[in-house]
Order: structure tokens, then sequence, then C-alpha cells
């Protein structure tokens, strides 16, 4: 029996925007005939990268509950409605065998329209600690594929099976560190720090680059910045400046061939959010994490140390920013510190976490 048609559901993110194409291109792999429809919030970041994947997208008008006092609360409710009775003509229009969710504020409304509608659902939660969202589905789904031991804590027993994380086949490319240095306009001959903050930016590590990247650019290293969108819209004029008048630093607000980046670099530091790392263990690469202090349960401190634990990584913790250049440093000086956590990281991908998802996918559409 084939996969005839699958709902992917959330985002707002590249933490779940990314892993959700991921899946969407190995169902199109196995099952070519399959129609998949994404469903996201409008306005967010999906419903620009969905449809540059070549998918079609539905966008529900939600938004999350502000932490703070605000006039946008009001509205929470109304916006609640409006998604249910959109989502529930989408799903009656569509007739999915299966919906999935992959976190974020769309996939809530769409996923508990799908459930009551007897579609069979699949909640795919990359951190160690399960979102909000995928916690208030986990008693309307079949099943809940996770990346950590810990995360099946949070579901009823039974439905969650450790999968790993999605990660983007595109990410692996043929070229050798020395021609994506190449590609990029770098010098091949120097060790290139790759800087990427998430997709939305960091602003520690940014704001801390700005007044200090010559730690790095001065020490014969070449820098390729990711400042997110935030950042960059702020201070763009002089970013462009820095970058044409230092040949071994590159910024940009989004980097948009990230297999080229992730070829070329000898370091990367990056937040720890689940889909970085995963990405990060099955490319092999020396990182330095600094995880967001700003995330239920503090998890991107947790997911780090489960790193640090196996000496894969390094840590700078965002209270100790200082710290991330003098460490960036350190690794670039030792080779064989490098290539000792190459080495420990690739040992902790799971290169079959989309094939396996899909597997489950498919088999609920059978049942």
């Amino acid at each position: 029996m084939e996969l005839r048609r699958v709902i992917i559901s959330g985002g707002g993110t590249g933490g779940h925007i990314f892993p959700a194409i991921a899946i969407a291109d190995e169902i199109k792999s196995q099952y070519p005939q399959c129609d998949i429809l994404f469903v996201g919030a409008e306005g967010k970041m999906e419903m620009e990268k969905v449809p540059k994947a070549g998918y079609k997208i539905e966008g529900l008008n939600i938004r999350g509950l502000q932490r703070s006092l605000s006039f946008e609360n009001l509205k929470f409710p109304f916006r609640v409605i409006s998604s249910l009775q959109k989502a529930k003509r989408i799903v009656r229009s569509f007739n999915p065998d299966v919906a999935v969710g992959v976190g974020g504020y769309a996939s809530g409304p769409l996923l508990f329209v799908a459930s009551k509608m007897g579609v069979p659902c699949v909640l795919q939660e990359q951190n160690s600690f399960a979102g909000l969202t995928n916690k208030l589905l986990a008693k309307r789904v079949a099943k809940v594929c996770t990346a950590y031991d810990e995360a099946a804590n949070f579901f009823p027993d039974g439905i969650a099976i450790q999968t790993g994380n999605p990660v983007r086949k595109q990410l692996k490319t043929e070229l050798t560190r020395d021609s994506a240095k190449e590609a990029l306009g770098m010098d091949p001959k120097k060790q290139m720090v790759l800087v990427v903050g998430g997709s939305l930016g960091a602003g520690a590590i940014n704001e801390l680059l700005l007044e200090e990247f010559g730690g790095i650019t001065d020490a014969n290293l070449c820098l390729f910045w990711q400042t997110g969108k935030i950042f960059w819209n702020k201070h763009a004029a002089e970013l462009q400046k820095l970058s044409e008048h230092n040949h071994s630093l590159r910024i940009e607000e989004f980097i948009e061939d990230m297999a080229t980046a992730y070829a070329a670099a000898d370091i990367v530091v990056s937040r720890a959010g689940a889909i970085a790392i995963s990405e990060l263990q099955y490319l092999g690469k020396a990182c330095v994490f600094v995880p967001s202090p700003f995330v239920a349960e503090n998890h991107q401190l947790k997911n780090a140390q489960a790193l640090i634990n196996k000496n894969a990584a390094v840590l700078v913790e965002q209270k100790e920013i200082n710290k991330l250049i003098p460490e960036v440093l350190k690794l670039a000086q030792n080779p064989e510190d490098r290539v000792a956590l190459e080495v420990a990281m690739k040992g902790m991908a799971k290169p079959n976490a989309t094939q396996d998802i899909v597997k489950i996918i498919a088999e609920l559409s059978h049942a």
C-alpha cells in the first residue's frame, strides 16, 4: 500500500522547519507519488522556506502566548478558534493518510483537528525536554519519534520511539574542506571558523563578535559569520563594511548553502538546539556550543552537556561568553583535539533517523 497524502505541520524556527523538510524529502524518495502539504504559522519563516524546498504550504493565523503582559495575548483565543476552523477545512479537503507534527504553534490546531477526525498522527520531538505543543498533543497521537531517551518521560507509555532527529541529506557534499573554502572565497591554507547562532541569530554571540572578531581573523583564521535577521537589520551597513575590508571575514544574514559552509568549517560555533547538534553529529564537526539560556527547562544546556560527557564538544555558557574566542583559538592551535572532537561527534550520529521516521509514518497509514 502506498502513502498517498501526508500533512506535515509546525515551524517557527529552522529547528522545526528543516527536519520537517527532511521528512518530506524522504517520503518523496520512497513514495514519489505521495502528495505532501505543509501547514505553518502565517508570517513565520516556514512560509518562505517550505515553498523554496518545493512544497505547498497553508498558513494558520496562530501565535504563541507572550511571556510578558501583552495586548497580543488578548488576541490568542480568537486566533486559536480561527486556526481550528481553518485546520478543519484543510484536513477535510486534503484527506491525509497521516498527519505529522514537528513542534511549533501551527502543529497544535492541525493535529488536534486531525486526531478528532480519525487521522493517525505522529509527533517528532527534537529535544530532550518536550515542547509545550507536543506535550499538549501527547494523548491524541499514535506515535512520538524522539531524539533523546529523556523525552519519553513526557509521553504516555508505549508510544515514544527513539529514532534520532531527521537531517537534511543536502548537507552532504562532495566538496573537500579546501575546495569548499575556495567556493566561499576563503583561503584554503587557513582554518575556517563557522559561527551560526540558529536561524534567527544569537544576540550574545553576535555582540561579542562585533566587538572582538579580530581575535579570530588576526590569528590567521577565516571567519564565516551568520548573524540572523534581527542583528543584520540593525547593523547591516556596518557588517557589510567590515567584511568588505577584511578578506578573512565573511558575514551573511542567513546562509542558504549550508552544505558548503559546513564542509569548509574546521570549527563550528553554534547554539545547542537539537537539530543543530544532529546535523553537526551527522557531519562530524568540531564544535564549541553556546546554549541559549532562554529556552524551556534550559534544555539546550542539557543537550550540550550530553556531548561534553562523551568528550564530543566544547561548552561555553552564555554567562561566560568572554571565554568563547579563547576556546576557539585553543582548538585551532591544537589540531589533534579538533580531530578527536570530530571523531566523537560522528560516533554519536543517527544517520538513519529520517528513514526510520518515514517507516513509522508509512506503517500508521497501513494500519
